[in-house]
């Protein structure tokens, strides 16, 4: 099945009804294996248990990144290729995205208290992440606040890829300024520096979250696809009872007219 098959919404709802129960049960094994392997992970010599915190705060802040990249994705479908489950998808993503967002920015200040001694400091990575987080928000917002579903799905998409301009500057801010947030440890130039006690349940983690996001975007696009159809549907019989209202009043009209020539 391409993706010109799957712009049919009656096609991928079928298809997204045999993988949704796959997809949910792999997400269930992995982070109940990835969550043993995290609590049984060593402390850190210098960190002690709150490293542990680390399997929760990395794959938000990455999925946080990457969720964004997906609407970007979407947006180009919007904007570009017209297609039409684009903007379901770009809809669908905003939620979810904002929240591994925010469980990146709680967890990180979580972590940095008894690092740093603060829970929030200005630095340079964490100001963008917060600023990405206002922009899930913003976006959301704007789906609610224009009606017209058309103009709701280009405004979103235009701001979608403007905002992806903070990607960039969330990945790479603490090679660019001198920030309190550690520079990349996983995926780096050279390897990994994390040892394999920490990298290999980190890595599960990830794999596990990116299995939960995979699974809840396609519940949420499933659910978008049946609500404009109800929506559709609602129209349609508004429709349909005001035109009777009118002819109605049409002939009640006529008939009056006729009564008073009468």
């Amino acid at each position: 099945m391409t993706l010109i098959d799957l712009a049919s919404p009656t096609r991928f709802l079928a298809l997204t009804a045999r993988l949704l129960p796959w997809l949910a049960a792999a997400t269930i094994i992995l982070l109940a294996i990835g969550l043993y392997q995290s609590a049984t992970a060593p402390d850190d010599y210098q960190q002690g248990a709150t490293v542990k915190i680390m399997f929760i705060h990395v794959p938000n802040a990455w999925l946080s990144m990457f969720v964004w990249g997906v609407m970007s994705i979407a947006s180009l479908g919007t904007l570009v290729w017209r297609h039409p489950l684009a903007d379901v998808a770009a809809k669908a993503a905003a939620p979810i995205g904002a929240s591994f967002t925010f469980l990146a920015l709680l967890t990180g200040s979580l972590w940095g208290r008894p690092m740093w001694g603060t829970y929030w400091e200005w630095d340079a990575r964490l100001t963008s992440v917060l600023i990405l987080f206002l922009m899930y928000l913003g976006l959301m917002a704007l789906w609610r606040a224009v009606d017209e579903p058309s103009r709701a799905a280009r405004a979103a998409a235009v701001l979608t890829l403007v905002g992806a301009i903070n990607l960039p500057i969330i990945k790479f801010s603490v090679d660019w300024w001198n920030t309190l947030h550690q520079p990349a440890s996983v995926m780096r130039m050279g390897g990994s520096s994390l040892d394999r006690s920490f990298l290999i349940p980190l890595l599960v983690m990830a794999v596990a979250f990116t299995l939960l996001f995979v699974t809840l975007h396609l519940a949420a696009m499933r659910n978008e696809i049946l609500r404009r159809r109800v929506r559709s549907l609602q129209m349609m019989q508004a429709s349909r009872v005001a035109f009777a209202e009118v002819g109605t009043g049409s002939r009640e009209g006529s008939t009056s007219k006729e009564a008073g020539a009468a």
